[in-house]
């Protein structure tokens, strides 16, 4: 009987122990279980992680034009006219004239010709000559020393005005080598102010090509402006050049262009020019120059692709190229 009880004993034990055994692998694989289940719940249901912008170092930005505020007063047009190659602007030449020319057969070469060869205005050949002012003799002679552009250069003209203090700069700029070189500074006038304009003036915001069909007047120079008989240097002063077409979204370019100061009769009753119109806001809108300033442009520029940018400030402008102050050759 002993040995009965003993052996009951030991098979109850037994199946305890592989009770508990089974019991406890039950229970560590339902931990497992929880987490596998529970890690990624818990990831999920955390705040979500802010990702913070990656941090480049900002690259230099250069406007192409750099002027801290101002533009600078510079007059260097002599620099065009210049005959030592170590003083004048790496876009003209130096010739010498000769009526007998390999790129013109069968008669002389005259002073037109050398102008629409090298396009090249031939104000602009006569003033290298030592004419001043007076162009309507254009004499030449045989081993006449004189600039020209150079074929070899893609020239454009720009104009920068500056509303905010009646100022406007002069540049060439060299398409193929991309400089841009501030020829000259001129102080003008401007469209008479109105703060409902974009501008603040009767001038225009914007940017435009300047045509070809100027005018110049002298005295005497009559014609109709509003149905009127007039003197026509009382209106435009002597040249006209006027906006041929705007380009992007610049205001209408119809009406207005560049203009000389109007003339007014003095107390002798004698025409003179009316220089209080300069640096001030007394026009309809077009920009006005003092005489001697607009012949200056008009003798250099007219042959060239010419732009002209109207802004509030030099800071705004967007000119092509890069400045430079002393260009190669």
């Amino acid at each position: 009987m002993l040995h009965l009880a003993i052996g009951r004993i030991l098979l109850i034990g037994s199946i305890v122990l592989f009770a508990m055994i089974a019991i406890t692998a039950v229970i560590k694989k339902n931990r497992a279980h929880e987490k596998q289940i529970t890690g990624p719940v818990e990831k999920t249901l955390s705040p979500p992680m802010i990702m913070q912008p990656k941090i480049e170092a900002k690259k230099p930005y250069t406007k192409p034009l750099s002027l801290k505020g101002d533009l600078p007063c510079v007059d260097r047009i002599y620099q065009l006219f210049s005959k030592n190659p170590t003083s004048q602007f790496p876009i003209v030449e130096t010739i010498s004239y000769s009526s007998s020319v390999s790129w013109l057969a069968g008669r002389p070469a005259w002073l037109n010709d050398y102008a629409d060869y090298y396009q090249t205005p031939s104000y602009f050949i006569l003033r290298s000559l030592g004419a001043k002012g007076d162009y309507s003799q254009q004499r030449i002679v045989e081993g006449n020393r004189f600039n020209v552009f150079r074929r070899d250069k893609k020239i454009e003209f720009y104009l920068l005005v500056d509303i905010s203090r009646c100022k406007m700069g002069f540049y060439y700029f060299d398409v193929w080598t991309n400089e841009r070189v501030l020829l000259k500074t001129y102080p003008i006038g401007l469209g008479k102010l109105d703060e409902s304009k974009p501008s603040g003036s009767l001038t225009p915001l914007g940017r435009y090509i300047l045509g070809k069909r100027v005018a110049t007047y002298q005295l005497e120079s009559k014609g109709i402006y509003q149905n009127k008989m007039v003197e026509m240097l009382t209106v435009f002063g002597t040249h006209w050049i006027p906006f041929e077409q705007e380009v992007g979204s610049s205001e209408s370019a119809k009406g207005y262009g560049l203009q000389g100061s109007p003339w007014v009769m003095d107390s002798s009753g004698q025409l003179v020019e009316d220089l209080a119109c300069i640096g001030a806001y007394s026009s309809n809108g077009c920009i006005l120059l003092a005489s001697k300033d607009i012949e200056e442009i008009f003798s250099i520029a007219i042959t060239k692709p010419t732009f002209i940018e109207i802004v509030k400030d030099f800071d705004e402008a967007t000119l092509p190229g890069i400045e430079v102050a002393a260009p190669s050759r």
